[in-house]
Formats: structure tokens, C-alpha cells, sequence
């Protein structure tokens, strides 16, 4: 697991391992400047990290969470995001998904990171709000994800005044397109945060790519 663990360079857009000698990925270095600031991923989402992950999300091991974070927080990287941050911001299941589910791994992991990073930042575990009638991400094509995701989250209004200004730093557990990361981002800036971060424990590999 030491080995297959090893952090290798990604790109801080997207999170997508990077080629050796560049600092950010082409596409990335090519795009227009998107609501997230930075994004780190530890690890990715490939075996045996997907039947950890499988674990503690699908088949009730929230116990996993302290692990995952103790691996998260073993780069300076990761660390320096937590040292920056005012705001930590799970990112949230829909309310049916969280009944099925019984809890949600983002906070479970949010709640590890706090503690093993030892941070400053506060935990707000309902800043941010899902929506019912949102199709699953996984069953959309991928240009069709980052609507979706825009139009089922939104931030909780009593929280704005609390926000303006702040540095948020959201988690999950797996990034797959980075399509929820930007519109929770876009939500959180338009709201008034100041910046917004993410950090996730896996990364899906690009199409096509072989890692």
C-alpha cells in the first residue's frame, strides 16, 4: 500500500498527474480561470484505493475516514491548503442519499482532516445544500455534469454574511470530472467567499489515460 500510495506530482487545476518538468497541465494552462483556485488529489481512483473508498462509502465503514486523511496530510501540499483555509465546506449527498447512506463520507473525512491537520478553520457541514431532484453525476455524459451540479446545489442563505470574505477549502472523497468541485466553488464565490480549494482523497484518470 506504501508503494502504491507514493504521491506524484498533479496538476493544482484539475489534479490529474502530471508529465514530468511542467508545473499545470496543457488544458489547464490553456483554460480560463475557473471559480475553483486549486485542487489537490492524493491519490488515483484505481486499485486498490477504489475498494478502500467502496468501503467507506457503500458498505457502512466511516471508520475509514481517519486513514484516509492520515494519507491526505502526508505531503506539504496538502497540508498548506488546511493552513490557508478559514472554512472547511463538505461536499454534500442529496437528503434521499444521505438517508440511504446513514452519513456522509465528505464530512466524516472533513471532520478526520480537521482534527489531523490541526487547523484553525471552522467546519460548516451545512454551508452548502443538494438538491433531491438532481440526476446522479455518474449517470450523466460528462459535458451534461457541470449543469446538473450547478442547478442542485446552493449555499444555506443564513450563512452569507458568516462567509464574505472567507478562504474555503471544500472535501470529498473522489473527483471524477471536477464538475461538482467548480459549481460548489461557483456557488460559494457568488455567495462571498473570498477563494475557494478543494481537496479530495482520489482522482478519477483522464479518458484514455494509462497510469
Amino acid at each position: 500500500m506504501e508503494r502504491l500510495g507514493r504521491a506524484q506530482p498533479r496538476c493544482p487545476g484539475c489534479a490529474l498527474p502530471l508529465a514530468p518538468g511542467l508545473r499545470q497541465c496543457v488544458r489547464c494552462h490553456e483554460a480560463p480561470l475557473t471559480p475553483l483556485k486549486q485542487c489537490f488529489a492524493r491519490v488515483t481512483y484505481a486499485y486498490p484505493w477504489m475498494d478502500l473508498v467502496a468501503q467507506f462509502k457503500f458498505q457502512g465503514q466511516p471508520a475509514w475516514a481517519r486513514e484516509l486523511a492520515r494519507w491526505m496530510l502526508d505531503t506539504p501540499e496538502a497540508q498548506a491548503l488546511f493552513d490557508e483555509a478559514d472554512v472547511l465546506v463538505p461536499v454534500p449527498l442529496t437528503p434521499a442519499r444521505l438517508r440511504e447512506r446513514g452519513y456522509n463520507q465528505a464530512w466524516e473525512l472533513t471532520k478526520q482532516l480537521r482534527k489531523e491537520s490541526r487547523t484553525q478553520a471552522q467546519a460548516w457541514p451545512d454551508l452548502l445544500e443538494r438538491s433531491d431532484e438532481a440526476q446522479l453525476q455518474h449517470t450523466l455524459p460528462r459535458d451534461q455534469r457541470l449543469d446538473n451540479a450547478r442547478q442542485s446545489l446552493k449555499c444555506a442563505t443564513e450563512r452569507h454574511y458568516a462567509l464574505a470574505g472567507k478562504r474555503v477549502l471544500l472535501v470529498d472523497d473522489v473527483m471524477t470530472t471536477g464538475a461538482t468541485l467548480q459549481a460548489a466553488a461557483q456557488v460559494l464565490r457568488q455567495a462571498g467567499a473570498a477563494s475557494v480549494s478543494g481537496i479530495v482523497f482520489a482522482r478519477t484518470p483522464a479518458p484514455g489515460s494509462v497510469e
